[in-house]
This record gives structure tokens, C-alpha cells and sequence, in this order.
């Protein structure tokens, strides 16, 4: 093998099947393994005494040895969970490795040198842990990640839309094997900017691929206890695929569950009724996204489909009905990600300077404030890279160090949101409200957040990088958006519940500092009103009660009135008499 070569390759590490390609001769190409197929089936399998296998011939293990072979890492990856394949203990981010080393040897082998660079692509909805854990796959298979890129992205990138006219908008979208996404981007002077997006990480191919094989057991009276389910579903497939072209096919099984053959007609009218049901739950999510976009789907210039079960009728007729436009389909949809990471790559290497990539951060990025409330430093859809950062001071007396908690989510209270991680910051002791503690978020182009934290009196800081993955499941994340729909009432509210209360616990404590430095000064019956409103307030304090606690909050405040009068009168005093 030559020297190692200084290009970089684009990378669609998907959840059904994964793409390498490489920019050269002024033209993106894909990469094709040793059988002459681009498509490398993102599987694995373990041997017990064998290094592990990827591609076709894991894909052919998975029949034998399903207890040894994973598919569909893709939807683990970011969590921390350990997964037991035969006698190997492995993670996802190991499992994503392998298909990445693979990937790395059929590009090594076509172009016959070392490639070390590449550009990975994820789902728009992936959060910072999930992109932090691809770009850790990337490294133990030995690249360099230069960038990790959202899926819609790219595949505007590589359906040519930088060639559309100035502020054109384009939606994405994408059903690929492990989720959904509906992504809004605008083209603006050569900057493609992501809008909005949408999605559920828990739906895709997979999911109607295992409905058909459900389906196909159903007919042939079989019952799911006497399922060979990798089997079926392959089969599921295989129909599914065929009657995106005809009409109706037959799906055989020789030797299947003790029969000798075992043959299942179906038609596309079948396969349609039994997928609706999952193609009409994505017409929420693009509502949202259009929604956040502040568009209407008159307002889109195109609309692109992407992954391979968008190739079906049925879901080429939801989308037009959806939007009242006919999707783009100039592309190959299993295919398209892989084109624009390497046109991603191109850029990088500086061959096509006329267009720049923005991502955005799909769910907000705060701290917890005192009183538990999620505090926003980054708010969901904002393009990235990005900075931001806001000073905070010591909420009680005598305070030495602040712990900042970092949160990701959409909820009011912090409880609701998911942490993050945390730092800690020492400062000299203070009385309340004196400190100055800057707290500033980074989100570079990855998507990584880089968290720094710094005493401005002492200039101490602390620096706190959001790379490890945290245990967040996929649903988990698409839940996130539908749970602070579904409580934005009850959220709103708990946030200005939790709100009055601080201030009520901050009023009390002010009113009888000032009632005491006003001793003998003030009207006994104006200092009684002044007391039972404040013990009225206390009483509210204990109770759930938002509308009695604002009251009692603004009847204090009203009795208190003179209170701030007669202080401000007292040291214009003092001061005029030095």
C-alpha cells in the first residue's frame, strides 16, 4: 500500500445499511465492496473464535447465529448499554467501529492507500451524546472524524439544491431503517441553514419490516412463538422491496418451521393497509416542522425523499398529498447521504468553496437555576456552530462554590430535562447576590457542547466537555418535544409557581430587615397591615395555589410601598448630613 492519503471520505453510517465515497476527478462517487455492492449491510456478527464479521456475510450469520449477530446498532448508539454477543461483551459504539473498520478497508482497498479523514452523517434528532459516541466509533476505527453531519443535510447537498434560487426552501425527508426525520433547510447566498426539524427515533424500515413479517405469519396461520424471525423479516423485506415495482408477489420459504415449502401470496393493497398506520404518524411531525419553520407547504420550493423505504408508493403518495407537491426523486434515497457527506468531505478539502453547511441543535441546552428550573442558554433550532453565555450569582449568604448542572430538553423544570453532566466552581465567600460566576455554552460544528465555567473576581474556570454518552434512550429523545407539548400548561405554570415563591422567600426576609431599621418610625397600624400581609404571604407559601400566592405576593407589595419611600428618605438623610 502507497503513503497514506491526505483525502477525506464521506461516511453514512446508517441504521439498515452504511455508504463510503470519496470526492476525486471533480466528482462524488461511492465505493463499492469486493461483490461489486455499494450498500454494506450495517450487521455484525460475533464468532466465538473468529474476528468479527461485517456486511453480507454477518447478514448470512445473523440466519445461523442470531444470538451472535446484531443489526441496527445505529438505535443503541449513545448509551451505555452493554450488549452480549455470544461469548463477547461489546458496546454499540465498539458494534459501529467494526461497520466503520469495514467501511475503511473497502475505500483503503479501491483507492490503494490509507485513509485516515473522514465525515460521518447522523440524524438530525441524534443529541450531543449520540453524536459525541459516532464520532468516538469513527476514532476506534481509525479516522480522524472531521465533521459529523446531519443526515438532511447532506442529502440537500447531494440532490444539487445549492443550485436553486436564493432563500429557496427545501424539506427533507427521511425514513430511513431506524428513524424519521422531516428537516426544513433554506439555501441563503450558498448557505444551506436547517430550519427545523422533527422526527421519531423510533420509527423506520425496521418497524415495517417486522409489521409485514407479523402480517405474513398471521396469513400462513403461524403463531409469533413459532417465528424464524430473522428469516421472516429478510423475507418481509425482499416483499416489501418488490412491491414498490409490481403489484403482488409471493413470499417462499423452503424448509421454513418444519414445513418443506412454505408459500405466502401478497399483494401491494396488503403490504399498504398494513404500513399505513406507521407512514400516518409522520404527518404530525411534519406539521411541527413546518409549523416551527413558520411556513406552510405552499412556501416549500422542493421536496426530497431520502432512505430506502421512501422508494414505496405508498409513501411517495403521502408526501405529495402532504405538501401538494410531487417529491424530488432525481436521487437514489439509499444513496443520497452518502453523496452529500462527500460532498461535506470536498468542502473541507477546500474543492467546493461556493457552499457553506449549517446544522442546528435539535433540543435546548441550559443550566438548572435555583428553585430547580431549567435555565436556557441555547434554545432547539439554534444554527451551529454557536456561543452563548449569561452571569449568575450566589442565591444564599456566604456561599464558596456554585455547582453548574448542565441540562438538555424542553421542559420549565429541571427535573423533567436530562442531565448532562456537571461542574463545580469555588469563589471566595460572599453575601447573597455578590458573586459573578459566567457560565458559557460552545457548540462547534459537530454538535459537540463545550462547557466553561469561570469566577470573573478570581478568574478561576473550569472547562467541562459533553463527550461521553449518557443513558437516553432514542424514544426518549422524540418523547421529549411530545412531553412539553403535552405539560406546556401545567409547565408554564410550575415555572411561575416556582418563580412567585422565590420571590416571596426573597420579599419576607426584606420586609422585616426594613420594618427593623424603620423601628419606631412608622405607623403601628400601618406596621400591623404590613405584618399580616406578610404573614398571609407565608401562609400561601405552603399551599398549591398560584392565584392566592400572586395575590398575597402583590398585596405585600402594595402595603410595602411606604417601607421603600421612608428607607430611600433615611439615607438621602444620612448622606446629606455627612
Amino acid at each position: 500500500m502507497t503513503q497514506p492519503s491526505s483525502k477525506c471520505v464521506g461516511i453514512d453510517l446508517g441504521t439498515t445499511h452504511s455508504l463510503i465515497g470519496i470526492y476525486d476527478a471533480g466528482f462524488p462517487m461511492l465505493l463499492a465492496d469486493e461483490e461489486g455492492s455499494r450498500l454494506t449491510p450495517s450487521i455484525v456478527s460475533y464468532p466465538d473464535k473468529a474476528p468479527a464479521l461485517v456486511g453480507r456475510m454477518a447478514e448470512r450469520q445473523h440466519i445461523l447465529h442470531p444470538e451472535q449477530t446484531i443489526s441496527s446498532v445505529k438505535r443503541l448508539i449513545g448509551s451505555q448499554k452493554k450488549l452480549t454477543l455470544g461469548k463477547h461483551h461489546v458496546t454499540p459504539e465498539e458494534v459501529s467501529a467494526e461497520i466503520l473498520k469495514h467501511l475503511k478497508n473497502i475505500a483503503e482497498t479501491s483507492l490503494g492507500t490509507t485513509i485516515t479523514r473522514a465525515v460521518i452523517t447522523v440524524p438530525a434528532y441524534f443529541n450531543d451524546a449520540q453524536r459525541a459516541a459516532t464520532r468516538h466509533a469513527g476514532e476506534l476505527a481509525g479516522f480522524t472524524v472531521e465533521r459529523i453531519l446531519s443526515e438532511p443535510t447532506a442529502a440537500a447537498l447531494a440532490y444539487g439544491l445549492d443550485k436553486l434560487h436564493d432563500q429557496a426552501k427545501i424539506a427533507v425527508y427521511d425514513l430511513g431503517g431506524g428513524t424519521f426525520d422531516l428537516s426544513i433547510l433554506q439555501l441563503d447566498h450558498g448557505i444551506f441553514q436547517v430550519l427545523s426539524t422533527h422526527g421519531d427515533t423510533q420509527l423506520g424500515g425496521d418497524d415495517l419490516d417486522e409489521t409485514i413479517a407479523h402480517f405474513l405469519l398471521k396469513k400462513a396461520n403461524l403463531s409469533s412463538q413459532e417465528i424464524d424471525s430473522q428469516r421472516l423479516k429478510t423475507a418481509a423485506r425482499q416483499a416489501k422491496e418488490e412491491l414498490s415495482f409490481v403489484e403482488e408477489t409471493v413470499v417462499r420459504l423452503p424448509f421454513f418451521q418444519g414445513t418443506d415449502h412454505l408459500e405466502i401470496p401478497l399483494t401491494r393493497a396488503e403490504l399498504e393497509k398494513v404500513c399505513r398506520p406507521f407512514i400516518e404518524r409522520t404527518h404530525a411531525l411534519c406539521l411541527r416542522a413546518l409549523a416551527d419553520a413558520k411556513l406552510q407547504p405552499s412556501d416549500l420550493d422542493e421536496i426530497i425523499l431520502v432512505g430506502g423505504s421512501t422508494r414505496m408508493p405508498l409513501v411517495q403518495n403521502f408526501v405529495e398529498e402532504l405538501f401538494g407537491k410531487k417529491p424530488n426523486l432525481s436521487q437514489h434515497p439509499d444513496e443520497a447521504v452518502a453523496l452529500g457527506a462527500v460532498l461535506q468531505a470536498a468542502l473541507l478539502e477546500g474543492n467546493l468553496p461556493h457552499i457553506t453547511l449549517l446544522d442546528i441543535t435539535p433540543l435546548s441546552l441550559g443550566i438548572e437555576t435555583f428553585g430547580g428550573l431549567m435555565n436556557v442558554i441555547i434554545p432547539r433550532n439554534t444554527t451551529i456552530p454557536t456561543k452563548a453565555g449569561e452571569m449568575f450569582t450566589n442565591a444564599v449568604a456566604g456561599q464558596q462554590a456554585m455547582k453548574i448542572t448542565i441540562l438538555q430538553g424542553e421542559r420549565e423544570l429541571a427535573k423533567d430535562n436530562w442531565k448532562l453532566g456537571d461542574v463545580e466552581i469555588p469563589f471566595a465567600k460572599a453575601p447573597k447576590g455578590q458573586a459573578r460566576v459566567g457560565v458559557q455554552f460552545e457548540i462547534d460544528a459537530d454538535g459537540i457542547l463545550k462547557v466553561l465555567v469561570r469566577d470573573t473576581l478570581s478568574g478561576e474556570e473550569k472547562i467541562l466537555e459533553i463527550r461521553q454518552a449518557i443513558e437516553i434512550s432514542d424514544e426518549a429523545v422524540e418523547a421529549m418535544l411530545a412531553d412539553s407539548l403535552e405539560h406546556a400548561f401545567e409547565d408554564r405554570d410550575a415555572r411561575i409557581l416556582t418563580e412567585a415563591r422565590l420571590k416571596a422567600e426573597e420579599m419576607l426576609p426584606a420586609v422585616e430587615s426594613a420594618l427593623a431599621q424603620l423601628a419606631g418610625e412608622l405607623d403601628p397600624l400601618m406596621e400591623e397591615e404590613i405584618r399580616a400581609a406578610a404573614a398571609q404571604l407565608a401562609t400561601a407559601m405552603k399551599q398549591e395555589n398560584l392565584p392566592l400566592l400572586q395575590q398575597q405576593l402583590q398585596k405585600l407589595d402594595d402595603a410595602t410601598q411606604i417601607l421603600a419611600t421612608m428607607l430611600v428618605e433615611k439615607v438621602l438623610k444620612k448622606n446629606s448630613d455627612q
